[in-house]
């Protein structure tokens, strides 16, 4: 009965921590698409710059973009991820590199409603920035 007992609670302390550090390893190993995110990123940078925001805002937006371009790229095949890219590294923004891709009507809506909810949160982070600094 013990013995049975023990290890039930070995199985679910073991379960337990593979689920806690599971998530931690994912996040740990890089992906190849990292440089796609890295453009993407480097394009939506300097409309921040541009507002007196406190560093913490920044990097709130600058999470909501990471956010964003894995979303995106998440939806794409390898051969649009490569296209994306290109298209970037040319000069495109990131409206006009996803219009250049072949995108199926699903990818599409897609896209559509993760830039929505990233113009959402954006603007939250600002509507709370405008906030404080209406209050000083």
């Amino acid at each position: 009965m013990i013995n049975k007992f023990t290890k039930i609670i070995f199985v679910l302390v073991t379960i337990v921590t593979i689920v806690l550090f599971i998530p931690a390893i994912t996040l740990a190993t890089p992906t190849q698409r990292e440089g796609i995110h890295t453009i993407i990123l480097a394009q939506g940078a300097t409309s921040s710059l541009e507002l007196d925001l406190t560093p913490q805002e920044r990097q709130q937006i600058q999470a909501v973009h990471q956010r964003r371009n894995k979303e995106i790229t998440a939806i794409l095949d390898s051969s649009q991820r490569a296209k994306l890219a290109q298209h970037l590294r040319h000069g495109n923004n990131l409206n006009q590199a996803l219009e250049k891709l072949n995108l199926r009507s699903e990818q599409k809506d897609f896209v559509k409603a993760i830039m929505q909810l990233t113009n959402l949160k954006i603007k939250a982070i600002l509507s709370r920035h405008s906030l404080i600094i209406g209050n000083k």
